[in-house]
């Protein structure tokens, strides 16, 4: 039995950050052949991104929770792994015939879980019946982490751009919800940099100003006038929560002597002499809300 075949419908974001982080397994691992592939539902795993595949035997095949390797890995939440796969005891064998058809023997199994939950399925393989060290889970358990943390931070974005939508919405915006806005505007500013999918970055990004443009325009905006590069405003943004240039650089991912430099280049376009009258400026210039 070959295995059930549906198009499971993900993100275009998705599958870049998964067959990134397969050819990264593949590179830093020496495993010939890498695939995997998101849940579609609870129980169910779409192989969608092969590399190093001879065949095309994997690509589409649905993976059921408890059902062969894959399955087995999602069942229990934890990597699993055969010597030799079409002799194991321990896996059902539902997948036989797109294995041997690859020409697959030992392979390895790692689950991507997102706040306890499995959300994909990472595989690395040998053509031999050889037993896979440390080294080589080590680079699966990596490879799973990367795209761990890229759903993770797309999770965080959609959270976020759903709350901010609605905030736009209000007619009325108080104090409270105001400073939950600049709270958002900050927090998807640093998340920007980490969104691979250009459409997601886009969308964030357009929000970001809209969020920057939201108080009305009884604050004589003059935006036309400055120009600040995307960290620049990041780092504003940062100043504006009231934090330090160590906590701004904890949040960004940058040094804090980088995040120095970007401050004193942003004052410098403000025409501001300090910190506060960096913020000030950056909201009357409509780059901060």
């Amino acid at each position: 039995m070959a295995g059930r075949r549906v198009i499971g419908v993900r993100e275009p974001g998705e599958a870049t950050e998964l067959r990134a982080a397969l050819l990264r397994l593949r590179r830093t691992s020496g495993l010939p052949v890498v695939f995997g592939g998101l849940l579609s539902d609870a129980r169910h795993a779409r192989i969608a991104e092969l590399s190093g595949a001879q065949t095309p035997a994997l690509r589409g095949l649905v993976i059921s929770a408890g059902s062969g390797l894959g399955g087995k890995a999602i069942a229990l939440s934890r990597p699993c792994a055969v010597t030799d796969y079409p002799s194991a005891r321990h896996i059902s064998h539902e997948y036989d015939m797109a294995v041997a058809a690859e020409g697959l023997r030992s392979v390895l199994a790692v689950p991507v879980v997102v706040r306890r939950e499995v959300r994909g399925v990472v595989y690395g393989a040998l053509r031999e019946p050889l037993t896979l060290g440390d080294r080589t889970f080590d680079a699966a358990a990596s490879a799973a982490r990367d795209v761990e943390q890229a759903l993770a931070v797309r999770d965080e974005v959609r959270r976020l751009l759903a709350a901010t939508r609605e905030q736009l919405t209000e007619p009325d915006a108080g104090p409270g919800t105001w400073e939950d806005v600049r709270e958002a505007h900050r927090e998807l500013r640093a998340l920007a940099p980490r969104i691979v999918d250009p459409a997601l970055r886009g969308e964030l990004l357009a929000v970001c100003g809209r969020l920057a443009s939201a108080a009305g325009g009884d604050r004589h905006r003059v935006s036309g006038r400055v120009r600040l590069a995307p960290r620049e405003v990041d780092v504003i943004a940062c100043v504006a929560s009231g934090a330090t240039n160590a906590a701004a650089a904890g949040r960004l991912g940058l040094r804090p002597e980088t995040v120095k430099s970007y401050l004193r280049s942003a004052m410098r376009k403000l025409g501001a002499h300090t910190r506060l009258e960096a913020v000030v400026a950056a909201r009357r210039a409509g780059l901060l809300p």
